[in-house]
């Protein structure tokens, strides 16, 4: 199977490859009853790349003599389209034009293929999201999706129209198989699993009792994030156990903004047993016996591991934890495959970043080194006054450890430049305004503008480059950062990661890398400081936890806001992790709780204008996921 893909990607990339011995030697292994599972990875919109994709995939399969190959959902247009389609109907035209085109390609072997289809119906929403099924050069069916998210991530019911749902228009012949075909969501509406159920019936529940498939297979566009896989293997082997009936799920890998998918493409037995599961965050042409009556007497299944961690159980969070090493490297290879997808889909090759020596910007550069390789990478430091010797050669150290571009150039002149300016301009508008502040950031914010003018003017002079905003999930929330300085850049890898989290993933990075302990423990011992402004209590320059609140506390109001929806006073009346070791008064407590909360009501115009980040956390600030008016007033009681 892995012989297969390096073939197709050999395809794609226009290399002549001889198919014959590949073929000759697994035809004895498959009959009309094995399924190739299409785990690819499409462009949103680019609709004849899709093509090229499913058409090399399609002629395996024909050649192979396969009973079907299945891609995921929405396959030909990619997935999610959010308001393109709105805006170019032209491109739904197109993706039905290269749908004609894949049918006419098509032999005995059933393909089953995610298209954006019209609405011909004229009531409703102008699209439908649906599978096709192609056999013998013609559409044999189409299948339209019932069950619409309108939660976290997803909206497609704000493009898609739900189609009535019939039992009977979900079946197909696979080989000796009956096949019910679901649409992603319509496998999660199971009254037994879930507890709050979103949808008020369960298309596989109607599906079994009226047809009695044999088999379900679940065309998928499913992204990750925390504790999703944990949870998705536990609903598809409940509802197969539940129903004694196979499911095949299909999903789609790569990253579209925000958004990064997993892969790892199953199937689960009568039993609810996982008997085969393709790769994790790699496309891949899959091979699947069937479990059928009459067992295959050559079975193909393989079952690939996942990252580290997300083969464990998954158990409700009763209490704030800082364990996050079982999903550290699946927020790695999450970030790493975002930033590699982000950067081939939109024509970058390259990145620039500012590094400081601190932590954010240290992680930034690993994960930058690992997307695009070290030389594709460049590391400017750019000290002020405030700056720190140890700043300095930390930042200088981690570079040479990465193998990355490395350039240091002093930002002093620019700033004085820039505060006799403003100054000057000041003190004039002061003639005519009143309102001045009496302790302004303006200097703060000179020093993060002038090193993210120098990042961009290096993506203006350099093809193919953009800078990278570093700041991270907890900053983020509590508004510190600079608008149009640490938060400026074309890409943000660590926006919803925060810095306890951070912390642990240097260290995971550290010790798991090929090359170990890249980041100097220099980086990882000192606490976090942006470096703009002296502290007038130690003549040193400000530490972030003196400005904010100790980020163990602050990461645990957030993961309460975020997981439990707590209250002001609800929290106060919880003990935090924090107080199990350190001794802080009720006041004290009730200080920080208050103040995270100001702060983040005055941070949500900053959260408005990020660049695109991917969504890691099970719940993010994330432009994709959290939508709030910047102009609400939220009373927090």
């Amino acid at each position: 199977m892995n012989e297969i893909t390096t073939l197709i990607n050999m395809e794609l990339n226009g290399e002549a490859v001889d198919k014959k011995e590949t073929i000759k030697r697994l035809k004895p292994l498959v009959n009309k009853d094995t399924i190739a599972l299409a785990q690819v990875d499409p462009i949103v919109c680019d609709i004849e790349h899709n093509f090229k994709k499913a058409k090399i995939y399609i002629e395996w399969a024909n050649e192979l003599k396969l009973g079907a190959i299945v891609f995921p959902e929405l396959f030909l247009m990619g997935y999610p389209v959010f308001d393109i389609i709105d805006r170019f109907p032209n491109i739904v035209e197109k993706n039905i034009e290269y749908l004609e085109k894949l049918a006419k390609l098509t032999g005995n072997t059933k393909v089953l293929i995610g298209f954006c289809e019209f609405n011909r119906f004229y009531i409703g929403k102008r699209y439908f999201n649906s599978v096709a099924v192609l056999q013998n050069k013609k559409i044999e069916k189409i299948i339209r999706k019932t069950l619409l998210p309108v939660y976290s991530e997803f909206n497609d019911a704000r493009y898609f129209q739900s189609a009535e749902f019939n039992p009977t228009d979900r079946i197909i012949q696979i080989g000796s198989n009956k096949a019910a075909i679901v649409i992603c969501e319509e496998n999660w509406a199971d009254k037994d699993f879930f507890e709050t159920p979103v949808y008020s019936f369960d298309p596989v529940d109607e599906i079994v009792k009226t047809q009695h498939p044999d088999i379900i297979i679940n065309c998928s566009s499913s992204p990750t994030r925390a504790k999703k896989e944990q949870l998705l293997n536990n609903m598809l082997s409940f509802v197969s156990k539940k129903h004694k009936t196979p499911i095949v799920y299909v999903n789609q890998v790569g990253a579209v903004d925000n958004i990064t998918f997993l892969g790892s493409s199953r199937c689960y037995d009568e039993k609810g047993k996982i008997i085969a599961r393709a790769k994790s965050f790699e496309e891949q042409f899959f091979l699947l016996s069937m479990p059928t009556k009459k067992p295959a007497k050559n079975n193909l299944n393989q079952i690939f591991s996942l990252p580290s961690g997300l083969d464990k159980s998954l158990n409700e969070q009763k209490a704030f934890s800082l364990d996050y090493e079982p999903d550290l490297e699946r927020t790695y290879l999450t970030i790493i495959n975002s930033i590699r997808d982000y950067f081939k889909k939109n024509g970058f090759s390259r990145a620039v970043l500012g590094v400081s020596g601190g932590l954010d910007s240290s992680v930034c550069a690993v994960l930058l080194a690992d997307a695009l390789g070290n030389k594709n990478v460049y590391a400017i430091s750019m000290p002020s006054k405030i700056t720190s010797k140890e700043s300095k050669s930390d930042a200088k150290e981690l570079c040479e450890n990465l193998g990355i571009n490395y350039f240091e150039i002093p930002i002093n002149e620019m700033v004085e430049a820039s505060k006799n300016t403003f100054n000057e301009v000041f003190d004039n508008i002061e003639k005519s305004w009143d309102g001045r502040y009496t302790a302004p950031l303006t200097m703060d914010n000179i020093q993060a503008r002038s090193r993210a003018m120098i990042l961009w003017g290096i993506s203006n002079e350099f093809s193919s480059t953009i800078p990278i905003a570093t700041s991270d999930k907890s900053e983020l929330y509590m508004g510190y950062a600079t608008i149009n300085g640490d938060m400026s850049g074309g890409f943000a890898p660590i926006a919803d990661v925060t810095k306890t989290k951070l912390f642990a993933l240097a260290r995971w990075l550290n010790a798991n890398r090929v090359q170990k302990n890249a980041i100097p423990r220099a980086i990882l011992n000192k606490r976090p400081g942006a470096e703009l402004a002296i502290d007038p209590k130690t003549g040193k320059p400000l530490l972030a936890e003196d400005a904010l609140m100790p980020y163990e506390f602050l990461d645990e109001i957030i993961w309460r806001i975020e997981n439990l929806h707590q209250t002001k006073e609800e929290m106060l009346k919880e003990w935090f992790l924090y107080e199990q070791k350190n001794q802080i008064t009720n006041k004290q407590k009730a200080e920080w709780i208050d103040k995270f909360h100001k702060r983040v009501q005055t941070a949500l115009f900053k959260w408005s204008i990020m660049p695109p980040s991917p969504i890691v956390d099970a719940r993010s600030i994330n432009k994709t996921e959290y939508n709030q008016p910047i102009t609400s007033k939220i009373k927090f009681y």
